[in-house]
């Protein structure tokens, strides 16, 4: 009795935090937000600018230009972003994976708005650190949105994702809308106490201009894709159930290889930050890509 109370309230949690319902209203409501906050930063900036507001020993670079104000949206989308990579694990691994490329990529983005209120204009350009990083970072974001372009074409053309469904693939669809389901709110949870933490920590220290940029992009982001690693590996060990195909355990495990290199650019600085994560998309296009081959290889030997 008591098994079945609890499998049918997390069928109707699974339910309602997966539903179209859900993603519609959360959707308006991101958008909204994301307004709010940009204009609340933009007033934030101007009480600032015309000395109506004392942040006492706070020099940070959010609040120097109006340009930087557009960091606030853009996280904020970036909650939104999560949420549709957890919506789409059951349905597809691929797509699933592209979630986590785009967000990568917007997290980049975020960070060029940033770059652009601190930009130092000279002639020589490729002499000062930082204005060389803003060029390779708008390179890099260049280079991701046509990767993740070509990821998606790629699994367009997977015909392997319209297989009959069978009981083993009935399984895994299982198995995966119980780590989606458990997902949201650990996400939850983990966003409240990563953004929490990060308050406390800037509202104590003493120095508050000491607080990187780098540490303000890797809250709450570094301890989800560990997260996501997890699950990753988790739904590798899991698809050795489903299926025995060579080429199928070499992508689940590609995409697990990715994640991880996406996860150690949160630990790298600068330069190899920006190539850790372009060779990370750039490792699960070329896994789906061989993948795509290795299929109609088979598909072919088989006629």
């Amino acid at each position: 009795m008591l098994n079945q109370k609890l499998k049918k309230s997390f069928e109707h949690l699974n339910s309602f935090v997966l539903s179209e319902k859900l993603k519609e209203k959360l959707e308006k409501f991101i958008v909204i937000a994301a307004i709010i906050s940009f204009a609340v930063h933009l007033g934030i900036i101007g009480l600032i600018d015309f000395n109506l507001l004392d942040i006492g020993k706070y020099d940070g670079n959010l609040i120097i230009s109006p340009i930087s104000a557009i960091y606030t949206p853009f996280s904020i989308i970036l909650i939104y972003e999560v949420y549709l990579l957890v919506f789409h694990l059951p349905k597809s691994i691929t797509i699933y994976i592209g979630k986590q490329y785009e967000i990568i990529t917007l997290i980049l983005i975020r960070k060029i708005f940033y770059d652009l209120s601190n930009l130092e204009f000279s002639s020589s350009w490729f002499s000062i650190e930082s204005d060389i990083q803003f060029t390779l970072d708008l390179v890099a974001t260049i280079a991701l949105f046509f990767l993740i372009f070509l990821f998606y074409k790629l699994n367009s053309k997977n015909k392997i994702e319209k297989q009959k469904i069978n009981k083993k693939t009935k399984s895994h669809i299982k198995v995966k809308n119980v780590f989606a389901t458990i997902l949201v709110p650990v996400i939850v949870l983990l966003a409240l106490f990563s953004f929490g933490n990060w308050f406390y920590e800037t509202i104590s220290n003493s120095n508050y201009s000491s607080t990187s940029i780098k540490t303000v992009n890797t809250i709450f982001f570094d301890d989800f894709f560990t997260v996501l690693i997890l699950i990753d590996v988790l739904l590798l060990l899991f698809s050795f159930l489903q299926t025995e195909e060579f080429s199928r355990v070499i992508r689940n495990s590609g995409f697990v290889i990715s994640t991880i290199l996406i996860k150690l650019s949160f630990s790298a600085d600068n330069i190899i930050n920006t190539i850790l994560i372009v060779v990370a998309v750039s490792f699960g296009v070329l896994i789906l890509f061989i993948y795509n081959q290795y299929f109609k290889l088979n598909q072919k030997l088989n006629y």
